[in-house]
């Protein structure tokens, strides 16, 4: 399964996946449309700063998923095809439980439904909206193993310019 992946290095907090993930869960699918829905969309990514520190923290889909243990209602579940962590607003009784066994904190809510919120990797796209959006390429979709290697290969670079040094 292709997961987000974040280079915290890269990240320059802009904020530009927060307005995608709200525009592609709009209405509209418009940044100015998005803005004037009631009620307004709920972004799913959140880029957090702590003084030079930028993360954007976004559901992780954890293999083990705490939300999807928690969940009373079997709102929360695995998608069979892609094995992604999924919501179904139906089922939601919002009691908030999900919120709370959430170790990132990215479980949202929508308060007009009172039902969770939550990534879904944008279905229907083939990158998620966050990941096309991102001016730094700070947010990579890709297989776990292709991110490990390219990660490795860029350590293997930087270790061969200090031993030339």
């Amino acid at each position: 399964m292709k997961e987000i992946f974040v280079r915290m290095e890269r990240c320059t907090g802009c904020k530009t996946c927060e307005l995608a993930c709200r525009t592609e869960h709009s209405q509209s699918k418009t940044l100015f449309g998005a803005f004037m829905e009631t009620p307004m969309p709920r972004r799913r990514v959140f880029v957090e700063m702590d003084g030079d520190v930028k993360v954007p923290v976004l559901c992780r889909h954890c293999e083990d998923a705490p939300c999807l243990n928690a969940c009373i209602s079997g709102a929360i579940y695995r998608d069979a095809k892609t094995n992604a962590v999924m919501t179904n607003p139906d089922k939601c009784i919002g009691c908030w439980t999900c919120i709370m066994a959430c170790p990132y904190g990215v479980m949202n809510r929508s308060p007009e439904r009172r039902v969770s919120v939550k990534c879904d990797l944008c279905p229907g796209r083939d990158t998620p909206a966050c990941v096309d959006s991102c001016p730094t390429n700070a947010l990579v979709y890709t297989e776990p193993e292709e991110f490990s290697r390219t990660r490795r290969q860029a350590y293997a670079a930087t270790a061969r310019q200090a031993v030339k040094s």
